[in-house]
């Protein structure tokens, strides 16, 4: 099974959006394997944001993103990290799809409410930056069998 990090962002917490994006996840047949609420540091933030860095918008971004605590989650599932994607919607929100996460709530940018890893190599390196190994559960979904055909699971 493949990982994504999501990051629900300070505007999504402040507008009370947790749980719909949860269930959204949920209802999609995903498996969550982590969720914490945390400030992210500078180090982290340097991090995530290597490849923003060096721009212009890069101390607002980061401004932004320390301004209230995130929920962090990781979630599996097979190509869970496209899966993810096409759920949340383009980084311009007022231009996502409807039906998408972005698309039904929200309308900017910057305050477009969700993290999702880009690719599975980048989601290796986010689940690192967040969760220790221990706050990672392998648990048994049941209802697999309803979701997925058996050699899909492998």
């Amino acid at each position: 099974m493949e990982r994504s990090v999501i990051l629900v962002k300070p505007d999504g917490v402040q507008r009370g959006l947790v749980g719909e994006i949860i269930h959204r996840f949920e209802r999609k047949g995903l498996r969550l394997a982590a969720l914490k609420m945390l400030s992210l540091s500078d180090a982290i933030l340097d991090e995530w944001y290597a490849h923003h860095k060096d721009k212009a918008f890069f101390p607002k971004l980061k401004s932004y993103m320390k301004s209230y605590p995130v929920v962090a989650m990781l979630w599996e599932g097979v190509e869970a990290v496209t899966t993810i994607r096409k759920m949340v919607g383009i980084t311009k929100a007022r231009e996502a799809d409807a039906g998408t996460i972005r698309g039904d709530f929200a309308m900017s940018q910057q305050y477009n409410l969700i993290h999702a890893s880009e690719t599975a190599e980048i989601a290796r390196k986010e689940e690192a930056l967040i969760f220790d190994p221990k706050e990672v559960f392998s648990w048994e979904k049941a209802d697999y069998d309803y979701i997925y055909l058996e050699e899909e699971r492998k």
